[in-house]
């Protein structure tokens, strides 16, 4: 473990320009490749040239692109996207009539996000039919706009900041099975940098997922935040139960090309592919980032800080290790930023998970109890490196300041290229939950026992597993508490059922005592005989 500092700078896309085409010529070219545009231009949607397109090509157009030095493309008019700040954006709404495949053939209508002040970069957007990707050309006519937006000002084919995918226009079934209006309702949004996010099976948004993410919290560097720059939308074939999207991604130090086929079933399924191409060396290249809000749960929280019991959109970080251990490390607001390595190969997957789901643990309408879990399943070889758990200061839920990734062991230099394939599922938990007891709840107090003087430098932690493993344990056996620590020392270490009568519902109660403010690295799990009964407790304990 290692502690740094990191700037956070904004988060927007980026982009070059390119020359467009629309009006009756390249109408007529689109029908002769058929692509059927004239129920896109019916609805005044305006398509620029035919190109040929194709993801081996896509990976040589990034490959080339990292060769040259970046060059940051300009803002269209920055002094107009500058006016258009938070309360003029919320104004701006796009049209649904003029959503892609608003009338077909996708059964998922596709809508588009303004530029602004916050996402000031432009992203192309083309649809791909049958090989032929044609750009989908900006126009103030798509968005309705009040009569003085300064977006009025800006010139046809400015771009777009991101887009999101809408529900079935047959009606997803909702929480309450009722079929959801796709105008009103989407599934998929991608906004701002390569960040992009998805909702869960609970119906409600949370944590986000990033492209990549490169050196975040390293000490005396700022972070690098790439672009997504162009975006590819195929349309799907009669009957597909997917949609799959194609984007270039470029910054100063990386190019890259990625794949996204994308499943809306109970909640979403995300197939990533993705090749990167190094323009510049890399001191923390962050693969599949997941980045997420923890302000404070029943662990730790500052007295009187806030109403509300817990505010997180995450409380945990699970992983699954190439050897087959189940861990949980639950998450902390620390004092200063700190960044965790998790040493592995070949990892079989990791998460930012939300598993407190108790509506009266929150008492919010914002619904922290439904926020998505984000779990990354890893395909092929992906060789030896790090899951790093990066945890930022904060003192309110509106920062992001949980960032975890895998962070390879082999060196990112300027002329590497790294290829990567992995799901990332948007469940209401993860997708293969082990048989084991698993952490539903960390608790820490003061040390000692009642009726005596608390000493001073001792802190008293309830760790609580439930699970069907430690159902089988007989009446009247107690599974054992096995522990250890970086440094300090254990003391009225025993296990107990905890007193609910859920069956399975057991804690490991224990004191450490230590000296110094310096982090604790700790790790607990019960077994019976030689039999491991619940998944590995990780914590990074904070003295005071």
């Amino acid at each position: 473990m290692q502690d740094c500092s990191s700037a956070r700078p904004s988060l927007a896309p980026a982009l070059d320009r390119r020359t467009l085409l629309a009006g009756a010529s390249a109408t007529a070219t689109l029908a002769a490749l058929g692509f059927s545009p004239a129920a896109l231009a019916q609805q005044g949607l305006k398509l620029g040239v035919a190109e040929a397109f194709g993801f081996e090509g896509l990976k040589a157009r990034a490959r080339d692109l990292a060769s040259r030095p970046y060059q940051a493309p300009p803002s269209p008019r920055a002094d107009v996207l500058e006016r258009i700040d938070y309360d003029a954006h919320g104004k701006i709404k796009f049209k649904p009539e003029m959503a892609l495949w608003a009338n077909g053939p996708s059964p998922w209508p596709v809508t588009f996000f303004h530029l602004g002040r916050y996402f000031q970069k432009p992203v192309r957007m083309h649809v791909l039919d049958a090989g032929q990707a044609r750009e989908i050309v900006y126009d103030e006519s798509y968005f309705e706009m009040p009569a003085d937006s300064p977006a009025r000002e800006l010139p046809t084919g400015a771009g777009f900041a991101g887009f999101r995918f809408q529900e079935s226009r047959s009606g997803h079934p909702g929480r309450k099975g009722e079929k959801l209006d796709w105008q009103k309702n989407d599934w998929v949004a991608f906004l701002g940098a390569s960040y992009f996010r998805a909702i869960g099976e609970l119906y409600q948004y949370g944590l986000s997922a990033r492209g990549l993410a490169i050196d975040p919290a390293v000490a005396g560097k700022p972070e690098e935040f790439p672009d997504f720059t162009h975006v590819w939308l195929e349309t799907p074939q009669p009957g597909a139960e997917y949609v799959v999207v194609y984007a270039l991604l470029s910054g100063p130090s990386v190019a890259g090309a990625y794949r996204f086929r994308m499943h809306r079933g109970k909640g979403v399924t995300m197939e990533v592919e993705k090749a990167l191409y190094l323009r510049k060396d890399i001191e923390r290249l962050c693969i599949s980032p997941l980045t997420s809000m923890y302000w404070y749960s029943e662990t730790a929280k500052s007295t009187a800080v806030d109403w509300r019991p817990e505010v997180h959109d995450s409380d945990g970080l699970a992983l699954w290790t190439g050897a087959g251990e189940r861990a949980w490390r639950p998450l902390n607001n620390p004092r200063r930023t700190t960044a965790s390595a998790f040493m592995d190969e070949n990892p079989r997957g990791f998460g930012l998970l939300q598993r407190d789901r108790e509506v009266g643990h929150y008492l919010d309408g914002v619904f922290y109890e439904r926020r998505p879990s984000l779990w990354v399943e890893t395909q092929g070889d992906w060789g030896k490196g790090a899951v790093q758990l990066i945890e930022i200061p904060t003192d309110d839920e509106i920062h992001d300041n949980i960032v975890a990734m895998w962070v390879p062991s082999a060196p990112a230099r300027a002329g590497a290229s790294f290829e990567f394939r992995y799901k990332l599922h948007w469940l209401a938990d993860e997708p293969f939950p082990p048989a084991l007891g698993r952490v539903v709840a960390t608790r820490l107090g003061n040390g000692g026992q009642p009726g005596t003087v608390r000493p001073r430098g001792v802190r008293k932690f309830m760790v609580e597993f439930l699970g069907p493993a430690l159902e089988t344990i007989p009446f009247g056996v107690k599974p054992e508490v096995v522990l250890s620590a970086s440094r300090g020392t254990f003391s009225y270490v025993f296990a107990e059922a905890v007193p609910d009568d859920v069956p399975g519902h057991w804690r490991a109660q224990f004191d450490l005592t230590v000296e110094g403010n310096e982090p604790v690295e700790m790790r607990c799990f019960m077994r019976g005989g030689d039999k491991v009964l619940t998944e590995t407790w990780l914590y990074q304990y904070l003295p005071f």
